[in-house]
């Protein structure tokens, strides 16, 4: 896998996980380990059937993210935040226990429901990986009944269980995004 331009990121990514992406103005975004990782995963398979793997080599299940910015950097490319969470939790959990940005301007106490799922300030799209989201919820099919399929509110969107492991690409704030998905 190839990266096509430069790659910004505000934070050290906390997974090593490569974006590749293209064009100014449209963005597809493919989210892979690097294949270092792979071969790591295939010697925990490999040592599982000859034997007993020593603890050091079993990864703990995890599901790897990349929370993409409304916003392009100054040079035109996205800004990704990478970060790791287990399932099981809410994506608004995840998202602010990983310092992501979720509200926009809409981040003071009143401003927001605070998860309660009634203000829709918690808007995200999943570009890849919403088949480890839980069903949407009544009160998600209530608030965006008019908005796209691929939308959903990150205080009502449990990603995964415990035992999950995945990759998944998250658009912050997709009613401000300045750049579009390849679908």
């Amino acid at each position: 896998m190839h990266l096509t331009g430069v790659l910004g990121v505000s934070s050290p990514p906390l997974a090593p996980f490569h974006c590749s992406c293209s064009g100014a103005k449209k963005q597809s975004c493919s989210l892979r380990p690097p294949r270092q990782q792979q071969r790591s995963r295939l010697r925990v398979a490999r040592a599982v059937e000859v034997g007993a793997p020593e603890p050091s080599q079993v990864e703990e299940p995890s599901i790897d993210f990349a929370f993409v910015s409304p916003r392009l950097l100054p040079d035109g490319t996205p800004d990704v935040h990478y970060r790791t969470a287990r399932g099981g939790q809410k994506l608004r959990d995840i998202m602010l226990d990983g310092y992501i940005d979720l509200y926009g301007p809409y981040d003071k106490v009143l401003l927001n429901c605070a998860g309660g799922g009634v203000c829709g300030t918690c808007l995200v799209e999943v570009v890849e990986g919403k088949e480890m989201l839980s069903p949407k919820t009544e009160v998600e099919k209530e608030l965006l009944k008019r908005k796209p399929k691929t939308w959903r509110l990150a205080c009502q969107a449990t990603v995964g269980n415990a035992d999950s492991t995945g990759q998944m690409i998250v658009q912050q704030l997709p009613e401000w995004k300045i750049h579009e998905w390849d679908k």
